[in-house]
């Protein structure tokens, strides 16, 4: 099953309005800029993750927004390269690191950050990753099938609540033995040319 398909059989969030979820181009970097800002306040820099971000470009084909029918920027979530340590032989276990994931504040609850996660993980899977961390809130992220049973051997570069340390498994056992820091391997930041593909949703 491609993503799309998965997409269509999987999600179909209640409302009228319709969104296109799509890959995220140049020219949304200032609204998804405003928007991060809206939804997660300035403080967002200051986060573990943002140093496995900083001056990296997001992975290949893994950064998407959320559109409305009038062309405002609903939502964004992004992928990234990472190193999620090493496995019991000394190799190195590449994974993606998940976020930020964020919603146009008076818009949540309305399905696009369940419909962008939902896009993010079959895309990454498509795209053949093994898996995919984050940090965020256990009960939000259970749904999408996100636990903290494989990352008790890894750390964050920064502190981080553990019991928000998340990740999933694309390919099963990807994440065995995995021990270690985290470190950034995404492409070093220039310029971002990223395909439009576009998907429609109602919500």
């Amino acid at each position: 099953m491609n993503a799309v398909e998965y997409i269509e059989q999987n999600l179909h969030p209640d409302g009228l309005q319709a969104f296109t979820i799509r890959n995220e181009t140049a020219q949304d970097e200032q609204a998804r800029e405003a928007l991060l800002d809206r939804a997660m306040g300035e403080g967002r820099r200051r986060k573990s993750s943002e140093k496995l971000r900083r001056g990296r470009l997001p992975a290949q084909g893994l950064a998407f927004v959320a559109r409305g029918n009038d062309g405002a920027l609903l939502g964004t979530v992004r992928l990234w390269d990472i190193q999620s340590g090493h496995d019991a032989s000394r190799k190195s276990v590449r994974a993606l690191l998940l976020g930020p994931l964020a919603v146009e504040p008076t818009l949540k609850g309305h399905g696009i950050g369940a419909a962008l996660m939902r896009h993010a993980t079959a895309e990454a899977a498509r795209l053949g990753h093994g898996a995919i961390l984050l940090v965020g809130d256990p009960e939000y992220y259970a749904r999408f099938g996100f636990d903290g049973t494989k990352t008790a051997g890894l750390a964050m570069p920064g502190p981080v609540e553990r019991h928000r340390f998340l990740a999933l498994e694309l390919k099963a056992g990807h994440l065995d033995g995995a021990h270690g820091l985290l470190t950034a391997k995404g492409k070093r930041s220039s310029a971002i040319r990223i395909l439009p593909v576009a998907m429609r949703f109602s919500r």
